[in-house]
């Protein structure tokens, strides 16, 4: 039933293993894919992983440093196999206690483990166990609730339910009118007290006009002050701030053309006025690598997190001297002194519930998808129950830091998209590097795609923009306003007489796919560097648009697909890229289909610290975040820093 059973140390050591009957294929491919994939990305919130038609399950022991993995057919249903990986856990430990004990690779390599007759043991008992167990049977109407109920009960019941209703009525309205009774004795009647148990009931009809004239003068007394104290004061709206601009300048003088006779060529008028805006941007050279976006803390939040960090030391500091206080004997203080400076208490799940509930609101407030948060929380529980903790170390600070060590593993990329040297190996290739920008509607594809493109012009290449938007109007007129803006940047008499960017465009209403492949055919000939394709916006619900993006990126295969999502998403995050990849994948003509390669994350500079929404498209997707947008000039484009990133996220 079972394909392979193997026990190894996180280091790498395989201590034992065991391959079924009539298996053939190596073990060590699945393994390795799961050890890639999800315990160095730092998944195991899910302890189960697919590798092919194979199904692992795994758990880790945090104290030894081991990692159980067991291998089945993934058509296979087997029941057992959870709690046989926890039996097969104790097992080990229990029996190789004092090898595991001693630290270091090479005394477990020379340490021999013996575990097959226990093995069968307990796969022979798990096997039995489930077998016996079998399916539940269904009761019959016998043995059922239902059956002992009879009709007569029924009714009663629902009599009793009917008469209880306006009893019960009366009591509360009672109750509420008794109150002032039994404070006030003047003003009660001589039934007050029966009143208070039976209602109106035991008193004449005299008695019961009394006490409502009472009532309903008190209330009469009461309802002018409550309306006085609701009452809100008037406020003075807010008056509405005029807005300014960083690059606007001082006065509108300078917007203000009416005073042009329109004696000079349409043509070079537009291209002296775009000269001219573009020159009062002032934008800074962008050679190189991007710079990397940093979190600016200040001096106070630093030094408030570090009282913080003291006043939990001081905390466990007086736990521990009460506790010392407490005992009786100087030996059994100092004792209990060192015991405590040791730190030998090992954490388990009980112990850190508390602390990652805190964790998972706090990174749902900061914008983390609600179900990647709690996967989050149950990876680092995983990875730290069994640990022994520091000295003078607390739960919710080893927590903490585990936290962030899982989220800045997250963040950095399986495979670094290193974008100049991609260009430069399709240079000596002859041939362009194709970019295909794809995401939903209004994230920002074609600023950013403009942003990209002077990157790339100032670090001297040429650029050939295609435009495959052909349905949104203006989508073309805006591209050609930036390939204006950007050869007006970097003219062509500095480039040799050719423009840096150049715009291919067939109109509207015309097929994507086709237009982009005549793009790149064009850029091939023409010796063009980057292809970039600017595509049509488009929600992941709608099916026939996806199909079209599918469609796209099948014929023309790009060398980088990239989704750009805006920062300020949530939990939509997560459904946009898992309804991308799945369409491109449905829609793929090869066994090995095209998914997204990489991701933009644009308008980072509107959200302050609610920077989970890059949290949640890394771990959806385990791509890395190429490019973020952080403005609204072609400056604004930054790189990704991870530590940046997650203590902008950790920060109360």
């Amino acid at each position: 039933m079972l394909d392979f059973f193997t026990i190894f140390s996180k280091g790498g050591i395989v201590l034992w293993c065991f391959q079924g009957a009539g298996v053939t294929e190596s073990f060590t491919g699945p393994v390795n894919a799961l050890i890639r994939s999800v315990i160095l990305q730092e998944r195991s919130g899910n302890n189960s992983y697919n590798h092919g038609g194979l199904s692992l399950k795994y758990k880790l022991d945090n104290e030894f440093e081991l990692i159980f993995v067991v291998g089945f057919q993934k058509i296979l249903t087997l029941t057992y196999v959870d709690k046989f990986i926890d039996d097969i856990q104790l097992h080990f430990r229990d029996r190789y206690k004092n090898e595991l004990e001693q630290k270091g690779a090479l005394r477990l390599m020379n340490s021999s483990f013996e575990f097959e007759d226990d093995f069968q043991v307990l796969l022979r008992e798990a096997e039995e166990s489930s077998r016996a167990r079998g399916p539940d049977r269904m009761r019959s109407f016998k043995e059922s609730e239902k059956s002992q109920k009879t009709v007569k009960s029924m009714i009663e019941t629902k009599g009793g339910e009917k008469v209880k209703e306006p009893g019960g009525k009366k009591n509360k309205n009672t109750k509420k009118e008794a109150e002032p009774v039994v404070v006030d004795p003047v003003k009660a009647p001589s039934c007050g007290q029966k009143a208070v148990e039976n209602g109106d009931q035991g008193c004449t009809a005299e008695e019961i006009i009394q006490k409502k004239r009472e009532e309903f003068f008190r209330k009469r007394a009461v309802a002018p002050a409550e309306k006085a104290t609701k009452s809100p004061k008037p406020q003075k709206p807010k008056e509405k701030q005029m807005r300014v601009w960083d690059m606007g300048g001082s006065s509108t003088k300078a917007l203000d053309y009416s005073g042009s006779n329109g004696d000079h060529a349409i043509n070079g008028g537009k291209q002296n006025q775009d000269a001219h805006i573009d020159l009062g941007m002032q934008l800074s050279s962008m050679k190189g690598e991007l710079p990397s976006v940093d979190y600016e803390s200040s001096e106070e939040e630093e030094e408030e997190e570090e009282e913080e960090e003291e006043e939990e030391k001081k905390v466990v500091v007086n736990k521990t001297s009460k506790k010392i206080s407490s005992k009786s004997g100087g030996f059994g203080g100092m004792f209990g002194m060192l015991k405590g400076l040791v730190g030998s208490k090992s954490l388990s799940r009980e112990d850190m519930e508390s602390v990652l509930e805190k964790m998972k609101d706090h990174l749902i407030a900061k914008n983390v998808a609600a179900d990647i948060a709690y996967q989050l929380c149950d990876s680092v529980a995983k990875k730290l129950e069994g640990k022994v903790m520091g000295t003078f170390t607390t739960v919710a600070s080893t927590v903490k830091l585990a936290l962030q060590d899982s989220l800045v593993q997250i963040l950095q990329p399986k495979r670094r998209v290193d974008i100049l040297r991609d260009v430069m190996e399709a240079q000596n290739q002859r041939r362009p590097f194709v970019v295909t920008f794809c995401g939903v509607n209004g994230v920002g594809k074609s600023t950013n795609l403009a942003k990209i493109s002077f990157w790339l012009i100032e670090n001297g290449f040429t650029v050939l923009i295609a435009a495959c938007d052909t349905f949104r109007a203006g989508a073309v007129e805006q591209l050609r306003t930036h390939q204006r803006r950007l050869n007006s940047l970097h003219p062509a008499e500095q480039h040799g007489g050719r423009p840096m960017v150049q715009l291919y465009e067939k109109g509207y209403g015309k097929d994507a796919a086709g237009i982009a492949m005549e793009a790149i055919a064009y850029a091939r000939n023409q010796a063009f560097d980057v292809v970039l394709v600017d595509t049509a916006g488009r929600m992941q619900d709608n099916a026939p648009l996806m199909t079209a993006l599918a469609k796209l990126i099948a014929v023309n295969m790009p060398d980088l697909v990239l989704f750009v999502g805006e920062a300020l998403v949530g939990n939509e995050a997560v459904d946009q890229l898992v309804k991308f990849n799945q369409a491109l994948a449905d829609n793929s003509m090869t066994d090995k289909p095209r998914l997204i390669d990489g991701i933009v994350l644009t308008k980072f500079d509107t959200i302050d610290d609610k920077v989970g929404a890059a949290i949640s498209m890394t771990y959806i997707t385990g791509q890395p975040i190429v490019f973020v947008g952080t403005g609204q000039t072609y400056n604004d484009l930054r790189s990704l820093n991870a530590r940046a990133v997650v203590s902008a996220l950790m920060k109360a």
